[in-house]
């Protein structure tokens, strides 16, 4: 029993040490560390609600923070344990918000019906609509090009969105939706 809670309690006193050599950007510490904490960063992600099919995700995501932010942690403050768990915690909460949000626009997409006769998405030429539709993001203000590239060429999701523009996440869906709607609108227009 000694031996056990021994070994257990070894590498939480090597995490700050770790720690404060990842924020030198030594990869092996990165490596140790990510060998040493993954599991029960995992466990705590779990614990939260997410999803076992995203648990990768998330812990892609936590130790992408964990690396980018090592310089800030304070051994004064909090155990890196406990610190790690917090940065673990708030991403599968981010992440499990995010899923939440309805995709509405695709929702509303996947529910209409191929016509019959209608030509099939393979027999669309995208070589003569790149044009009309480089025109009409062109025609676009600046910050609503922009948001329509993060949103949907960067895969930045709503949440993300809302806080880079500082507006909450339904004016980042209303933004999105009008500004499709205009590209359509000019779209259409410009192929009658």
């Amino acid at each position: 029993m000694a031996g056990s809670s021994l070994a257990s309690q070894v590498p939480s006193e090597r995490l700050p040490e770790l720690l404060a050599r990842v924020s030198a950007g030594e990869t092996r510490a990165f490596a140790e560390l990510h060998t040493l904490t993954r599991g029960r960063l995992r466990r705590i992600a779990l614990a939260v609600g997410a999803s076992p099919h995203d648990v990768d995700d998330i812990l892609q995501e936590t130790f992408l923070k964990i690396w980018r932010k090592a310089g800030r942690f304070d051994p004064g403050r909090a155990p890196a344990m406990a610190w790690m768990s917090a940065i673990v915690r708030n991403t599968a909460i981010d992440h499990r918000r995010t899923r939440r949000q309805q995709t509405y626009e695709l929702d509303e997409a996947l529910l209409v019906p191929a016509g019959a006769g209608a030509p099939s998405i393979e027999d669309f030429d995208y070589a003569s609509a790149e044009p009309t539709a480089r025109g009409a993001l062109a025609r676009l203000p600046e910050d609503r090009r922009r948001l329509v590239a993060l949103a949907y060429l960067e895969g930045e999701s709503r949440a993300s969105l809302s806080r880079r523009f500082g507006v909450p996440v339904g004016t980042i869906k209303t933004w999105l939706h009008r500004t499709i709607l205009a590209v359509r609108k000019d779209c259409l227009a410009a192929a009658a």
